[in-house]
C-alpha cells in the first residue's frame, strides 16, 4: 500500500510551486545566449516597460553556495549573476518579477544582452576541453584508482581477451515536476516551500548566501516530484529569488520553464569507457581493465565513481580503474538516477556477453560460474550477495531455457527478429547519520518525524508500514513527516540510502519508544493505555548512525553537510544486486526495436514495502529501455548548451513504449547492514538494464553496439 496516495492523485499533496499565498509575485529568468565568455551589457528597458513588471535585477552580492561534492551546498560553486562572467550557454543573466507569471515570463524574454565571446568545447575530444587524472586532481582516498593486481600483465598472458570502447551520451532527468519553488519573508525569517531531496543544504546553502543565521530559514520539501538526483543540492535560483522577495516585501514564485530545466540543473555527464578483459577457455575472468574518461564543468569537478561498482561485479582476481574528469563549458553535471552505475554497466555487462559468446558459453552459466562472497577490492565478505539467486529466478521467470543461443535466429510471429539479452548490476550500499523523533498520542496515534524526502519512492509508506508492524496498530493510525527542516535535519536523500537510512533511524526509536511507555521490548501495543498510563503524550528523538560512523557524522548532518558510510564497512562491504532479462523485436524493414517483456529480479535485502518496491523496479526499469533506445542530451556546436530541450525533443518512453515489465525480489535480509535488514534499491533497478536491451539487440541482429542510443539507423 502507499499511504499518501490518495493525496497524491486527489491533488491534496501540495509540491514545492503549488503554494498560492497572499500578495504573492511572479519571477522569470532571462539567461545567456552564448557557450562562454563576459557579459558587456544587458538592456532592460524593453523588460521594465511590460506591464505588470515589478523588478528585474542582473546582479546580486551573494556568496557562493560552495560544491556540495566539494563540502559546499550548491549543485554547482557558481553562482550566476554576481559578475560579468558566462560559463555556459543557458545561465541566468537576469530575474524579472511581476504581478502575472505571463508578464513575469514576457519580459524576462524581451531583455537583451551584448557578449564578449570566447571559445567553448562541449564534447569529452573537443579541442580546447581539458582532461585531468581524478586521483591527481582530487587527491582524496575514496577517490583513488582502485588496483587490485597486475591486471595488464593477466590480461596480456590470458586465453581469451575481450577490448572494447563504450561511449554514454549526457542525458537529464527531465522530472514531470518542474525545478521551482515558493519563498517569502516572516520579518527576518525566511521559509522556502522548494521541491528538492536535500532541505538542509537548502538551508545552511541560503544561510551561507544571505549571510544570515540558518535558524532563520525553513525549507519545506514534503514531495520532491521527482529528483533523480538533479534536486540534490542548493539551485542557483534560490538565492535571487529570496533577495527579490524581500526586497519587494512580498511572496515570489519562480517555475523553471522545460527548457530552462536543462541548463540550470545538474544532468548525467557524457562518459567514454574502455574495458579489457582476460579469461581462461572456460569463460573464467582473470582480470579486468576499466577505464573511463568523464565529463565535467570548469569551475567544479564532478567525481567519477565508475570503478566502485565494475570492480565488485564479478569475482576476479585482478583489477585495475583508471578515472579521468574532462573539463568542459557547460553547467556542472550530476547525479541522474545510477549516475556512474548505469553506464558502467552497460559497458562492462556487453563484454561479459561478448566474453560468453566467444568462448561459447550461455550467458547466464557464464555469469554465475564467475560469482562470488567476497569483495575482490578489499578481501572482506559481502554483508549479503544473492545476484545468483537473481540470475537463477530471472532465467526461470522468463524461460531462458528456451533461447538459441544463435544470433538472428528466433523470430516473432510477424517476422520480426527477437533478441534475449540478460546482465545483472548492482550499486553500493550507503547509510547515512540520520535523525528521528517519534510521539505516541492519547488518541493511540504515532506521529514520526525522520530525514528524508518523498521523491516517489514512498518512504512515508516504508516507515509507516515498520511502525505499524512494530507496535501492532493500523496503518493509518501512523503520520509520518519528511523534507521538512522544522520537524527534523533532512540530510540529503539520494544513493538509494533513503529507506536504508530512515528505517534503522525509527528502528531505534521504537526501541526507545517503548521504554518510555514502560510495555515490552516486542509484541503488539496498546499504544493509547500506555500513554494514559504515563499521564501525557510520550515523544522520543534519537540519533542514528551508519556501521562504523561516530557521532561526528550526526554534527555533519546537523550542519547541512554530507556523512555518508559505505558501501565499505567494518568487517563487510554492502550492494544489492539485480539481473535484468530483456527480449527485444527488431522490425525487419524499418528496423524499429521494441521491447515486449523484461524480467527483473532484485536483491535488495528485506523488502520494506513491496507495493512500492515493485514500482521503483519498473521504474528503473523503463529508465534503462529508455537510455538504451531513446534518450541522449544533444549539444549544440554552434552556440554552446543543449539542444534538444523539450520533452518533444527530448524522447522519454511512454506508455506505447512500455509492455509488460515483471518484477520479483530475493527477500533475504540483511542484518549486518541495519537492524532492518533492507537495502538500497531506487538506482540499482536501473543498472544493467541498458546493457540487457543491448545483448538482446545483439541476439536479435548480430551486431554490438558500443553507444548509446541505439537507433534505427544504426540497427540498419
Amino acid at each position: 500500500m502507499r499511504v499518501d496516495a490518495y493525496d497524491k492523485v486527489t491533488g491534496k499533496a501540495l509540491y514545492g510551486a503549488d503554494r498560492v499565498l497572499p500578495g504573492m509575485a511572479f519571477a522569470a529568468l532571462a539567461l545567456a545566449k552564448i557557450g562562454r565568455g563576459r557579459v558587456s551589457g544587458v538592456d532592460t528597458s524593453a523588460a521594465l516597460a511590460v506591464p505588470g513588471v515589478l523588478l528585474v535585477e542582473t546582479k546580486f552580492d551573494l556568496a557562493g553556495p560552495g560544491f556540495v561534492m566539494g563540502g559546499g551546498f550548491g549543485f554547482q560553486s557558481l553562482q550566476p549573476m554576481t559578475d560579468d562572467h558566462i560559463a555556459y550557454r543557458g545561465q541566468p543573466i537576469a530575474i524579472v518579477v511581476a504581478e502575472t507569471p505571463v508578464a513575469a515570463t514576457e519580459a524576462a524574454e524581451a531583455i537583451t544582452a551584448e557578449y564578449e565571446q570566447e571559445p567553448f568545447a562541449l564534447h569529452l575530444d573537443s579541442e580546447g576541453a581539458t582532461t585531468l587524472v581524478q586521483e591527481e586532481a582530487i587527491p582524496l582516498p575514496f577517490l583513488a584508482d582502485i588496483k587490485v593486481g597486475d591486471a595488464d600483465a593477466v590480461i596480456d598472458n590470458s586465453a581469451v581477451q575481450i577490448d572494447a570502447t563504450y561511449e554514454h551520451p549526457p542525458q537529464h532527468a527531465v522530472p514531470m515536476e518542474l525545478n521551482g519553488g515558493v519563498v517569502q519573508w516572516q520579518g527576518d525569517r525566511l521559509i522556502v516551500h522548494e521541491g528538492t531531496q536535500n532541505a538542509n543544504a537548502l538551508r545552511f546553502g541560503l544561510a551561507q548566501q544571505l549571510g544570515i543565521d540558518p535558524e532563520l530559514i525553513e525549507v519545506h520539501s514534503p514531495y520532491v516530484g521527482g529528483g533523480f538526483g538533479q534536486k540534490n543540492s542548493l539551485l542557483v535560483h534560490i538565492g535571487p529569488l529570496a533577495v527579490v522577495s524581500r526586497r519587494l516585501g512580498r511572496p515570489v514564485k519562480l517555475v523553471l520553464a522545460r527548457t530552462q530545466t536543462f541548463h540550470n540543473g545538474s544532468f548525467r555527464p557524457a562518459s567514454k569507457q574502455r574495458i579489457r578483459l582476460g579469461a581462461d577457455e572456460s569463460g573464467k575472468i582473470l582480470a579486468v581493465v576499466h577505464e573511463v574518461d568523464q565529463q565535467t564543468s570548469r569551475h567544479d569537478l564532478f567525481i567519477a565513481m565508475h570503478n566502485e561498482t565494475s570492480s565488485r561485479l564479478y569475482g576476479y582476481s585482478a583489477f585495475r580503474g583508471r578515472q579521468r574528469l574532462v573539463q568542459t563549458d557547460m553547467q556542472t553535471p550530476g547525479y541522474m538516477r545510477a549516475p556512474f552505475e548505469s553506464p558502467s554497466m552497460f559497458a562492462i555487462e556487453q563484454a561479459v556477453d561478448e566474453l560468453a559468446y566467444k568462448v561459447g558459453r550461455d550467458p547466464v552459466d557464464l555469469r554465475l560460474a564467475n560469482d562470488t562472497d567476497t569483495d575482490p577490492v578489499t578481501g572482506l565478505p559481502f554483508s549479503s550477495r544473492h545476484v545468483a539467486d537473481c540470475l537463477r529466478r530471472g532465467a526461470e521467470l522468463f524461460g531462458w531455457s528456451g533461447r538459441n543461443p544463435e544470433p538472428g535466429s528466433m523470430r516473432a510471429e510477424d517476422g520480426s527478429l527477437v533478441g534475449w539479452g540478460v546482465a545483472i548490476g548492482n550499486y553500493p550500499g550507503s547509510i547515512v547519520a540520520a535523525n528521528a523523533t517519534l510521539t505516541a498520542s492519547a488518541d493511540g496515534r504515532v506521529a514520526v518525524a525522520v530525514d528524508g524526502h518523498e521523491m516517489g519512492q514512498g518512504i512515508r509508506s516504508a516507515v509507516a508500514l515498520l511502525v505499524a508492524r512494530d507496535l501492532g496498530i493500523p496503518v493509518a493510525d501512523v503520520t509520518v513527516q519528511v523534507g521538512d527542516t522544522t520537524v527534523g535535519t533532512q540530510h540529503l536523500t539520494a544513493g538509494s540510502w533513503g529507506t536504508a537510512t530512515a528505517l534503522p533511524a525509527v528502528h531505534s526509536g521504537l526501541q526507545e519508544l517503548r521504554k518510555h511507555l514502560n510495555v515490552a521490548d516486542t509484541g503488539d501495543v496498546d499504544v493509547a493505555s500506555a500513554v494514559a498510563d504515563t499521564g501525557h503524550a510520550v515523544q522520543v528523538s534519537v540519533g542514528s548512525l551508519g556501521p562504523g560512523q561516530t557521532a561526528d557524522a550526526l554534527a555533519q548532518t546537523n550542519t547541512g553537510h554530507l556523512a555518508i558510510s559505505g558501501p565499505v564497512f567494518p568487517g563487510f562491504v554492502t550492494f544489492s544486486w539485480i539481473a535484468h532479462f530483456v527480449e527485444v523485436h527488431v522490425e525487419p524493414t524499418t528496423c524499429r526495436i521494441r521491447v515486449p517483456r523484461v524480467v527483473s529480479v532484485a536483491d535488495c535485502g528485506r523488502v520494506a514495502s513491496p507495493v512500492t518496491a515493485a514500482s521503483q523496479v519498473r521504474g528503473g526499469v523503463i529508465w534503462g529501455i529508455g537510455a538504451a533506445l531513446r534518450e541522449e542530451s544533444m549539444v549544440d556546436d554552434r552556440v554552446g548548451g543543449f539542444l534538444n530541450t523539450t520533452l518533444e525533443e527530448y524522447p522519454v518512453m511512454v506508455n506505447a513504449d512500455v509492455h509488460r515489465i515483471d518484477v520479483d525480489f530475493i527477500d533475504k535480509p540483511d542484518y549486518q547492514f541495519n537492524p532492518v535488514g533492507v537495502k538500497g534499491l531506487g538506482e540499482v533497478s536501473m543498472v544493467g538494464a541498458a546493457a540487457a536491451v543491448a545483448n538482446a539487440v545483439h541476439h536479435a541482429t548480430g551486431r554490438r553496439h558500443h553507444r548509446l542510443p541505439i537507433r534505427i539507423e544504426h540497427v540498419l
